[in-house]
């Protein structure tokens, strides 16, 4: 993940390279609030050093940009704010089909974390406990219901918790589609764990945003990829 509001373009292109060489399978730029005006120039930076997919992962209808290859049509299905179940998609389809990229119908399920994260905040929404397995499932159940075609599990950037093993299993079970898990993973042994759980993709951020951490990022390939 890389964010915007926290990385200028000569650091985030100097990130995407690192990534890149170390074996990470996407981006994912987005931001919480997007108080910058560097999410297209990030993204263009991005995208000379690397062929990887380059995807936005937005907070609200107007981060968006046509030099991406795609962007995750995030659906708030965990809370019941009506903005972020489709309040924000209607503003932003007219632009993402303006513009050309794919949009990716993604369940988006916040799970709690031990802290009050930015998207807990800007949503006003409630997270899923973390021992309530049974509300997560249906959830994701629902998701893949609706046509949804990946699902989401996340604590939050800089959440204190990540999500638990066995939520991740219980609901990998009931569905069909990839699920996506991010949120306080720090630690490569801690996303193998949630790989063997579960996951299909795992995103992390916060922890790979110091200069020059290529060492990391390669560890964390690694634990994804042969957990």
């Amino acid at each position: 993940m890389i964010d915007p509001d926290k990385q200028d373009v000569e650091d985030a292109a100097a990130f995407a390279l690192q990534a890149d060489e170390a074996g990470a399978d996407a981006f994912l730029v987005g931001s919480s609030l997007l108080m910058s005006d560097r999410l297209e120039a990030v993204i263009q930076s991005v995208k000379k050093l690397s062929d990887l997919p380059v995807i936005i992962s937005p907070g609200a209808s107007s981060h968006l940009s046509r030099y991406a290859d795609a962007v995750l049509f995030l659906s708030l299905i965990s809370g019941r704010n009506p903005d972020f179940l489709i309040g924000e998609h209607v503003k932003a389809a007219p632009i993402i089909r303006k513009y050309g990229i794919e949009a990716i119908p993604t369940g988006y399920m916040l799970i709690e974390g031990g802290s009050c994260t930015s998207v807990q905040f800007m949503s006003a929404t409630l997270p899923i406990p973390r021992d309530k397995l049974d509300i997560a499932v249906a959830h994701a159940m629902a998701a893949e219901m609706l046509g949804m075609r990946i699902a989401y599990l996340e604590c939050g950037s800089g959440s204190l918790l990540p999500v638990p093993d066995d939520m991740i299993s219980a609901v990998k079970t009931e569905i069909s589609i990839p699920l996506i898990v991010g949120g306080g993973i720090v630690d490569p042994s801690v996303a193998a764990e949630k790989v063997k759980a579960g996951a299909d993709f795992i995103v992390t951020g916060n922890v790979l945003e110091k200069a020059d951490n290529t060492a990391l990022v390669y560890e964390f390939a690694e634990a994804i990829h042969n957990p």
